[in-house]
């Protein structure tokens, strides 16, 4: 991963409603231009949910102009080449992914669905809340990671560190 200046990374949901949503703003805000996020659902809903536009600007990032699309507009010839795919819905990372150009590197990473919680608005904006924490925990470290001194197998450990654990691999660096 040696000569990148940014890193294209795409993060996938089956509807792009929500968690994609929001780890593709946090990304973007916490990156220090050392990356690229953008987000996409197997099956889009067409519409980002409410609540995860509240979620992202309570954690003061810019929301710039999130749209629900298919992630068939990363997958074509055309499309950026993206370095890593990143699923965070255990429904899309079950599903038969197109083939990315370029192999980038994989990874999964379990977060409940804020919108599939029931309950009164208090109860769902606080899942979004709690998921927003959980997701910028995780790209926090994620954004630390020294990807030109890594091998590619040594970031996809990485990754998969993160996936098991919430807070992530206590020394990020390692």
């Amino acid at each position: 991963m040696t000569g990148h200046a940014t890193f294209n990374v795409l993060f996938l949901c089956t509807g792009n409603t929500s968690r994609s949503i929001i780890a593709e703003a946090i990304l973007n805000a916490i990156g220090g231009g050392r990356f690229h996020a953008f987000s996409a659902g197997s099956h889009p809903a067409g519409t980002v949910h409410p609540m995860a536009i509240e979620a992202i600007a309570r954690l003061r990032f810019p929301l710039g102009e999130p749209r629900s699309k298919s992630w068939d507009e990363f997958s074509g010839a055309d499309a950026p080449h993206m370095h890593f795919v990143i699923t965070v819905c255990d429904k899309a990372a079950g599903e038969a992914c197109p083939r990315w150009p370029g192999h980038p590197i994989t990874a999964h990473w379990s977060f409940e669905d804020p919108a599939a919680c029931a309950g009164s608005e208090e109860v769902r904006r606080k899942a979004f809340a709690r998921v927003s924490r959980e997701l910028k925990s995780r790209l926090d470290i994620f954004a630390m990671l020294p990807f030109e001194k890594l091998s590619r197998m040594a970031i996809e450990e990485e990754l998969g560190t993160l996936a098991r654990s919430e807070a992530g691999p206590a020394n990020p660096l390692s």
